[in-house]
């Protein structure tokens, strides 16, 4: 939108053309990308690439995919942005107690019918 203002195309008819409004188009050019956001997404595209090709690796395998991408890093970084967009390892992480697990039998169905003794066994 810039080179079209520099060119003499006022900033209103540019949003309108594009369907923007004009006030979040200021916002950004006021705070625009700074540096070490454009430095860390291109280091998630490369741990995304390397986590695509395989899923089990963990981040510190990640990390190393990577470098060799030619994002360098640290482990560290690598575990940040990879748990924050939810990159585990096939294998790393258990899955929680119950969940995607269904449901088994039902221990007894007659509970109404379910008598037990003073030592703990059913009667008969």
């Amino acid at each position: 939108m810039t080179e079209l203002a520099a060119d003499g195309i006022p900033i209103a008819v540019t949003c309108r053309v594009l369907k923007l409004s004009r006030q979040p188009y200021y916002r950004w050019l006021a705070s625009p990308v700074t540096d070490s956001e454009v430095v860390e997404a291109y280091r998630a595209n490369a741990l995304f690439d390397a986590h695509r090709d395989d899923p089990e690796f963990g981040y510190r395998l990640l990390a190393d995919e990577a470098r060799v991408a030619g994002q360098p890093m640290a482990d560290r970084t690598a575990w940040r942005i990879a748990s924050a967009h939810g990159w585990w390892s096939a294998f790393g992480k258990p899955k929680g107690r119950g969940k995607g697990r269904k449901a088994g039998p039902p221990m007894r169905d007659d509970r109404l019918e379910n008598e037990v003794t003073s030592r703990g066994q059913r009667a008969p």
